[in-house]
């Protein structure tokens, strides 16, 4: 049979999902049912329980995704030598990032990179943090770009840098005064945050709770720009990656303060699923992703 059946089975077994199956293969979830009916004829087994509860295999399903996984892995390394060996860098790279290094680190690399291998096409997708995770182990894509990465013996985690963070307020709050402040002067201010399960906010609240800061929570958002509008308008405080707001501060719509003391970062890496094949594609992204500041980085 083709290796394309058996790539299109381990894909619905590892998201559990027709539509993402289908997603990740660029057909229809009638191609995919129509795969997977093939595939049990072929080996006169039923594959997969139906049931709308769960999603299970049963035995011979799963020996059969051990082995074809095996196949779709070495099929990939296959491909990919080849283009190795004729130094080819093509096709696509699918890459799924939160919102504020999709929006705000990203696209000078992505600019970079796609000058110096023009016939790559990079796919970007912006994903709350834990989707970014789930696409990732569920191979709907390649890489991932989080912040405050989380350990998983499943994942391959490639660090890339520390951003720098700062407070942001209106220019006319009573701390954009200067340019520099101590953390205990955000006291029992009016903050706009993260939604509790962000790993930034997370981030921000063990501060905070680690030097005694009380703040005071007046809104909460799930993503970098609605926190910005928020603060713009004076509905309070925040804190934010530099790199985020570098065109508001700019055109004196916000105003960014560093923290005195203290060396306030925020960690982004790569991760991808342990033992994944990566083209040469995506060995040369993940080498631009990781280069120093040279020209085409943000400070």
């Amino acid at each position: 049979m083709h290796v394309q059946s058996f790539k299109i089975y381990c894909d619905l077994v590892e998201t559990e999902s027709f539509t993402k199956a289908a997603q990740v293969n660029g057909v229809t979830q009638s191609a995919v049912s129509q795969q997977i009916t093939s595939l049990e004829r072929q080996f006169k087994s039923l594959l997969i329980e139906r049931s709308k509860k769960r999603f299970r295999l049963t035995r011979e399903g799963e020996i059969l995704y051990e082995y074809a996984k095996q196949l779709v892995q070495t099929h990939e390394a296959l491909v990919h030598r080849i283009q190795e060996v004729k130094e080819i860098v093509s096709g696509t790279i699918r890459v799924a990032t939160i919102y504020s290094i999709g929006l705000h680190a990203l696209p000078p690399y992505i600019t970079h990179f796609l000058k110096e291998f023009p016939t790559v096409n990079v796919h970007v997708e912006y994903q709350r943090a834990n989707q970014v995770y789930d696409d990732v182990l569920g191979n709907v894509v390649d890489l991932g770009l989080v912040a405050y990465p989380s350990k998983d013996s499943r994942l391959e985690v490639i660090p890339l840098r520390d951003e720098p963070m700062a407070l942001i307020c209106h220019p006319r709050h009573s701390l954009a005064r200067s340019r520099t402040l101590q953390l205990e002067q955000i006291t029992g201010q009016k903050f706009i945050g993260f939604e509790s399960d962000i790993p930034t906010r997370r981030a921000i609240d063990r501060l905070l709770r680690e030097n005694g800061i009380e703040i005071r929570m007046a809104m909460e958002f799930d993503n970098i720009e609605t926190v910005k509008r928020a603060v713009e308008i004076d509905a309070g405080i925040s804190i934010v990656p530099t790199t985020t707001v570098e065109s508001e501060v700019a055109k004196n719509s916000l105003a960014a303060l560093r923290f005195q003391g203290i060396n306030l970062v925020r960690p982004l890496a790569l991760i991808h699923k342990r033992n994944k094949i990566l083209s040469p594609a995506m060995q040369q992204f993940i080498e631009v992703l990781k280069s120093p500041v040279n020209g085409y980085e943000r400070q």
